[in-house]
C-alpha cells in the first residue's frame, strides 16, 4: 500500500483552498485545509503534514508569525503564498525559514509542480540522512563546521542558528571551494528545480549567511560579478 504524503494547506479564503486540495488530491497527495494560524500550528502534530502551504493574510496570527514559529520545532518544507508581490515580503518570508514564495494568483499545475519538487529535494535530504549510517556528513574548515548530519552550523565555537535552506547552501559551496556555481545551479541544486522567477533567492540567502558567518582568514564567500558565487579557499 502507497503511503500517501500529506499538504497542510492555510488559507482563511476556502475557494481558493479548496480548489488547491482538488488540484493536490488528483496528484494523489493527501490534504487538510485549515482557516488560521493556531489551527496549522496544531495540525502541525496532530496531522504531521509533510508539506505546508501557508497563506501571509491570516486572521490573526499572520502566515510570517506561522513560519516563525514552526521553524522553532520543524524543519519541515514551507510554500508561502500571498497576494503580496513586493520584494520585501519575500525576502522576509524566505529570512523566516520559507522554502518557496508564490504570488496569487497562480496557476494550480505550477504550484503542484513547484510542491512536488520541494518535498523530492527534502524526501532526498532525509534518505541522504538515514543512508548516511557511518558515513559523517560534516565539513571543516578553520572556526567553522558544517553538518548536515545533525543541520548545525559552528562558528568559532559557537552554534549559530540557521534556515535549513540557508544551511543546504553553505554547506554546498564549501563541499566544492573554489569552484564557482552561477545562481540557476545553485537554485536547481538548493531548491531542486528550477525556479520559476527572478534569481534574488540565492542571493538573499548569501546575504543572510555572510550577515551570521563573517569572511575569515582562511575562507569566505565570495560573489563572482556577473556569474554567480564560490566559497574561496585562501592558503
Amino acid at each position: 500500500m502507497v503511503v500517501k504524503q500529506k499538504i497542510l494547506i492555510v488559507d482563511d479564503d476556502n475557494n481558493i483552498a479548496e480548489l488547491i486540495s482538488l488540484y493536490l488530491t488528483k496528484e494523489c497527495f493527501e490534504t487538510m485545509i485549515v482557516n488560521d494560524g493556531e489551527s496549522a500550528l496544531t495540525a502541525l502534530d496532530t496531522f504531521q503534514p509533510n508539506l505546508i502551504l501557508l497563506d501571509i493574510m491570516l486572521p490573526g496570527m499572520d502566515g510570517y508569525q506561522v513560519c516563525r514559529e514552526v521553524r522553532t520545532k520543524s524543519s519541515i518544507p514551507i510554500i508561502m503564498l500571498s497576494a503580496k508581490g513586493e520584494i520585501f515580503d519575500k525576502v522576509l518570508g524566505l529570512e523566516l525559514g520559507a522554502d518557496d514564495y508564490m504570488e496569487k494568483p497562480f496557476d494550480s499545475k505550477e504550484l503542484v509542480a513547484r510542491a512536488k519538487a520541494v518535498l523530492r529535494r527534502y524526501k532526498m535530504i532525509g534518505s541522504n540522512n538515514a543512508e548516511a549510517e557511518k558515513t559523517k556528513q560534516t565539513i571543516e574548515y578553520p572556526d567553522l563546521s558544517i553538518s548536515l548530519d545533525n543541520y548545525s552550523v559552528i562558528y568559532k565555537g559557537s552554534s549559530i542558528d540557521m534556515p535549513p535552506k540557508e544551511l543546504e547552501l553553505l554547506y554546498f559551496l564549501a563541499s566544492s571551494p573554489k569552484r564557482v556555481f552561477t545562481r540557476e545551479q545553485l537554485l536547481d541544486q538548493i531548491w531542486g528545480y528550477e525556479y520559476a522567477g527572478d534569481t534574488r533567492t540565492v542571493d538573499v540567502h548569501i546575504k543572510r549567511l555572510r550577515e551570521k558567518i563573517k569572511d575569515h582568514d582562511c575562507w569566505r564567500i565570495d560573489t563572482v560579478w556577473g556569474v554567480g558565487y564560490k566559497f574561496e579557499t585562501l592558503n
